[in-house]
C-alpha cells in the first residue's frame, strides 16, 4: 500500500492532473462558445447535439490519457505495458469512430433542418433529402471499414496472415469478385442515383403500372409508396437500367387532364365557361392551365379534354376528380342531350313491313 501512495507523489501523478484539467477547460471553452453561438438562429445547433458528443469526446481523452508515460508509470505496469498500449489504440480508433458518425449526422440534422420537404414547391428540399441520405449511407460505411481496416492492422500477426492470404488466394478472389458483382453493381447504382438524381424523395412516379411516392432509397433498394398505402420494393439498379415515368422531376407542378366523350350536340362554349367556374372556386386550382379542346372525333362521339394543374400531384389527382364530376352533372342538369347516345335508324319499308 506505501508503494501504490509513493506513485501518487510523483511528477506523474501531477502530469495526469494537469491533464485531466486541461481536458475540462477545453470542454467548457466548447460549451461557452455553443450556447453563444445558439444564441443566434443563424447558427442554433439540433438539440441534444452536446449530449451526443459528451461521451466520444470523453472517451476520445480517456484513451490520449491511457497512452501517456505518465499513468503506466502510476499503475505500475510491466508485462501488462504491451497489452495495456494495444488496448488504448483500439479504444482511441472505437472512439474517434464514433466521434466521426455522431458528427456526420449532426451535420446531416443541421443542413436537412434548413428545408422543409412538406412544402407545394419541395424540389430543392426533395434533392437535398436524397443527396444527405444516400451519402450518409456512403460515408458511415467506408468510415467503419476504415476504422477495422485500422483496428487490424495495428495487430502485426493478422498483418502477416492476411498478406498470405491475399498472395495464395488469387482464384478464390477473382470467383468472389465475380460473385459480389451484382451487389458492387447495386452500390454504384445507389451512388448515381445520389448524383445523378433520377428520382429524389417524395417524387412521384408510374413504376410498373404503379402510382406512388419515392419514400426511401438506400444504397441497395428504393421504397415506392403506392396511392393505396402498399409498398413497392425495387432494387436501385431499376432506375438506372429500365424505363419510369417521374412526374416531379424538375418542379412539383403538374398538368392534369380529364376526358370526356360526349355527344355532337355538345355546347362547346357553356363548357368552357363552366369548367372556370368550377375552377374559380376550388383552392386545388394554381390558376395556370384551364383549357378545353376537342382530341377526336368517331362516329359515336366527340372526346372533350378538359387541361387543368395544380401545385402537386396530389392536388392534380384531386382537382381532375372534382372536374370530371362537376362538368358531367352540369350536362346531365342543362344538356342531357350532350350525353353520348347509340343511334339507331330504322328503315320505312321495315317499319311499313310490320
Amino acid at each position: 500500500m506505501d508503494n501504490f501512495f509513493s506513485h501518487f507523489s510523483n511528477k506523474s501523478v501531477l502530469a495526469l492532473f494537469i491533464a485531466f484539467l486541461l481536458f475540462l477547460g477545453l470542454y467548457w471553452m466548447v460549451l461557452v462558445v455553443l450556447r453563444k453561438l445558439g444564441k443566434d438562429p443563424k447558427y442554433m445547433l439540433p438539440t441534444g447535439v452536446m449530449k451526443n458528443l459528451a461521451l466520444p469526446i470523453f472517451l476520445i481523452f480517456i484513451s490520449i490519457v491511457m497512452r501517456m508515460k505518465s499513468l503506466r508509470s502510476v499503475l505500475g505496469l510491466g508485462n501488462e505495458e504491451y497489452l495495456f498500449l494495444k488496448a488504448s489504440t483500439l479504444f482511441f480508433i472505437f472512439s474517434m469512430t464514433w466521434f466521426v458518425l455522431v458528427v456526420i449526422k449532426v451535420i446531416k440534422r443541421i443542413v436537412i433542418n434548413n428545408y422543409n420537404i412538406n412544402e407545394s414547391n419541395n424540389l430543392r428540399a426533395r434533392k437535398v433529402y436524397t443527396q444527405f441520405n444516400i451519402l450518409e449511407r456512403i460515408i458511415i460505411f467506408m468510415v467503419i471499414l476504415f476504422a477495422i481496416g485500422l483496428a487490424l492492422m495495428t495487430f502485426d500477426e493478422i498483418k502477416e496472415i492476411g498478406i498470405s492470404i491475399f498472395a495464395s488466394a488469387g482464384v478464390a478472389g477473382i470467383i468472389i469478385g465475380f460473385s459480389a458483382q451484382k451487389l458492387i453493381g447495386t452500390i454504384l447504382a445507389g451512388i448515381q442515383i445520389a448524383i445523378a438524381q433520377p428520382i429524389k424523395i417524395d417524387d412521384v412516379v408510374i413504376v410498373e403500372g404503379e402510382w406512388g411516392r419515392i419514400e426511401e432509397i438506400t444504397l441497395t433498394y428504393v421504397v415506392v409508396k403506392i396511392w393505396d398505402k402498399r409498398r413497392l420494393i425495387l432494387p436501385t439498379p431499376y432506375f438506372i437500367e429500365k424505363p419510369f415515368q417521374n412526374w416531379t422531376k424538375s418542379s412539383s407542378d403538374i398538368l392534369g387532364t380529364v376526358f370526356l366523350h360526349m355527344d355532337y350536340r355538345v355546347p362547346f362554349d357553356e363548357l368552357r365557361t363552366e369548367l372556370t367556374s368550377i375552377l374559380e372556386h376550388t383552392d386545388l386550382w394554381d390558376g395556370e392551365a384551364n383549357n378545353i379542346q376537342i382530341t377526336d372525333s368517331k362516329a359515336g362521339f366527340v372526346e372533350v379534354r378538359a387541361m387543368v394543374s395544380a401545385r402537386d400531384a396530389s392536388d392534380t389527382w384531386d382537382l381532375r376528380v372534382l372536374v370530371r364530376e362537376k362538368l358531367i352533372t352540369f350536362l346531365q342538369e342543362n344538356y342531357p342531350e350532350s350525353i353520348a347516345h347509340t343511334r339507331v335508324m330504322l328503315n320505312n319499308s321495315d317499319t311499313d313491313g310490320k
